[in-house]
């Protein structure tokens, strides 16, 4: 399993790449937490913003879609987009992630 995030300007932003990502089986499971507060350097300026974070869980054969889907629908000129291994996935939560509709069609 591979956790993925990334962070939108609006809660409207993220529940729609959320909607998407899962009504298109390109994820098993998507959260959005916010607002979170980001600090980051911009066309050289220091620049502070309230972003919304999702975290994707996904399957490794959803990850080259999921990933098209989020820059698709991303405001941003450079999205955040990084995705990491699960190290350790309970053998029930994986089960049920690889019986998920869609989830293996890709």
């Amino acid at each position: 399993m591979l956790i993925a995030w990334s962070t939108v300007s609006s809660r409207t932003e993220a529940e729609a790449i959320a909607q998407a990502a899962i009504q298109q089986g390109r994820a098993v499971c998507v959260q959005i937490d916010g607002p979170v507060s980001s600090l980051y350097r911009w066309k050289g300026q220091v620049e502070t913003a309230e972003e919304y974070r999702l975290t994707f869980k996904l399957l490794p054969e959803q990850s080259s879609d999921l990933e098209q889907l989020v820059h698709a629908m991303h405001p941003y000129d450079v999205p955040e987009w990084v995705v990491v291994p699960a190290s350790h996935v309970s053998e029930k939560y994986l089960s049920w992630a690889r019986t998920t509709p869609n989830s293996s069609s890709f």
